[in-house]
């Protein structure tokens, strides 16, 4: 399949591990494409929730999916500045209709005073049990935990103040052309 160019429209849909749709975002703007990572930004995105609720974004986020690590990061552009919302996810994958990853419930919020919170593991002990996720799976997800902690720490990939200011200016660009 070919890769989503700059500028162009994609839409991100989440599953849960037994394959129900989560949650799906409408006209992610692509930013940049390779072998391994999308980089994309939501401004004013619609989403749709597995319920059929819908409800807008309400600030520019840079998200970053990738094919070999387990999370994906949105980094929200706000007025007190970039705070981080991490689902700890499969790695995508894109085909002619959508990017797609599995949610797997645990999440890391970053706050914009760098402030961290582990969310959701109720959640996540609840659907390991219900849909049985593997022994294998656990151990991949606890582990990709630590690697985002750790790029949260070190201010790696979209966790730098560079890396943010790089692709919102690409954005509004793109946006205003």
């Amino acid at each position: 399949m070919k890769l989503p160019k700059e500028g162009d429209f994609i839409t991100i849909q989440s599953y849960k591990h037994d394959g129900s749709l989560h949650r799906t975002w409408r006209d992610t703007m692509v930013l940049k494409t390779t072998e391994n990572a999308l980089i994309g930004v939501n401004d004013h995105t619609l989403v749709t929730e597995s319920d059929g609720r819908r409800w807008v974004t309400r600030e520019p986020a840079i998200v970053y999916f990738h094919k070999k690590y387990w999370f994906n990061i949105i980094a929200m552009i706000r007025d007190n500045g970039v705070s981080y919302y991490c689902n700890l996810a499969s790695p995508y994958m894109m085909d002619t209709e959508a990017l797609k990853y599995i949610d797997y419930d645990l999440d890391v919020k970053v706050f914009a005073d760098g402030e961290k919170r582990l969310l959701d593991v109720d959640e996540y002990e609840i659907h390991k049990k219900e849909m049985q996720y593997s022994a294998d799976m656990d151990f991949i997800l606890k582990e990709n935990v630590k690697i985002l902690v750790d790029w949260i720490n070190h201010e790696k990939g979209p966790f730098s103040k560079a890396y943010i200011t790089i692709w919102y200016k690409r954005y509004l660009e793109l946006k205003n052309r």
